[in-house]
């Protein structure tokens, strides 16, 4: 199974009001491990960027002014993200700022490109009711280390929903078990047979290990 992290940084919040993807990252994960193939991007938004957003992610037009713009990576990130399932932290968000540049360019939409759009922070508000479900509490939250996240930052952030989504999911591994069963074997154990297994019981150290995980799964 492959998926995809994607996330975005824009010029501001309203594609519809002329903001632009600013930078683009989308972090490959098979098989439930993140593997090093990415695809990451700055990009030119011709235009100036809201001082609410620059603080959010301290992205500057200087910095950005010989970035590409959208319609020269446009190709080479739908073509990455082709067949994957997608999964993003507030996927409305993301997902109407790339259709936006897609349209101008005449691209179809995201949806026509990938096998399905999982919004993480939908799963995480089912799962949390009524509490904080912002990236920075998932990592609190899951014990994701995201102490480098000073600023928001399009390919951390990408790295860090993995980490999160990976914890958020770890009940729902397949677990490949083979119930097939040869009816000529007799596959029963006597009383005598059981009573000879041993029975090995922890040690102190393993129960404080112990105790300390319950501890921390109660937490979160």
């Amino acid at each position: 199974m492959r998926q995809i992290f994607l996330d975005t940084e824009t010029t501001g919040l309203d594609p519809k009001s002329g903001h632009k993807i600013i930078e683009i990252a989308a972090v490959e994960m098979v098989n439930r491990q993140v593997t090093d193939n990415q695809f990451h991007v700055y990009l030119n938004p011709e235009r100036e960027i809201d001082e609410a957003a620059q603080e959010v992610h301290g992205l500057t037009l200087d910095f950005l002014s010989d970035k590409p713009l959208f319609k020269d990576i446009a190709n080479d990130f739908m073509l990455f993200i082709k067949g994957s399932e997608l999964v993003i932290h507030n996927a409305p968000f993301d997902l109407s700022f790339l259709n936006t540049e897609l349209q101008l360019i005449g691209y179809q939409t995201v949806e026509s490109f990938v096998d399905g759009i999982t919004d993480s922070l939908v799963m995480a508000r089912s799962m949390r009711p009524g509490q904080r479900n912002s990236l920075d509490a998932l990592c609190k939250a899951y014990g994701v280390d995201n102490s480098e996240r000073s600023l928001h930052g399009a390919l951390l952030d990408s790295r860090l929903l993995a980490e999160v989504f990976v914890s958020m999911t770890r009940g729902q591994e397949a677990l490949e078990m083979n119930f097939t069963q040869d009816d000529n074997v007799d596959t029963r154990i006597s009383l005598e047979e059981y009573k000879k297994i041993p029975i090995i019981k922890a040690n102190s150290d393993e129960i404080k290990l112990h105790q300390a995980y319950i501890e921390k799964i109660k937490k979160s």
